[in-house]
């Protein structure tokens, strides 16, 4: 378990972006300093915020086609519309080891249980 910046500086471009995602933040206050009632309340308006249709890019794949993004900037949720669809969707994930999130305030992102995930 790890304390991440809400919002974290890119290390390439120096871009601000919000560093939360409902599948990944967790625990009795998500945000620190925020009671655990405002802070869901605020990161419901920021999971709002990432899936609205103008923040979001629909992918049209063709036989061969790759494609990856940028999880320092970018947030992925899966389509949820492709029940009708007569074939099975199949995702390969691939995780590369990447640098230590920092936030707006020169903090980095501190672990505080388990173990780091390093490449071997």
């Amino acid at each position: 378990m790890a304390i991440h910046p809400v919002v974290r500086v890119h290390p390439e471009t120096g871009e601000r972006a919000l560093f939360v995602s409902p599948s990944f933040t967790s625990g009795e206050n998500e945000i620190i300093g925020f009671s655990q009632r405002q802070s869901y309340r605020i990161l419901d308006l920021f999971y709002e915020q990432i899936a609205r249709p103008e923040y979001t890019v629909r992918f049209r794949w063709s036989p061969g086609d790759v494609a990856f993004w940028d999880n320092r900037a970018t947030a992925h949720l899966g389509p949820s519309d492709l029940n009708h669809l007569d074939f099975d969707r199949v995702l390969y994930r691939i995780t590369l080891e990447g640098d230590i999130p920092v936030g707006v305030d020169g903090r980095q992102a501190e672990l505080v249980a388990g173990q780091p995930f390093l490449a071997n």
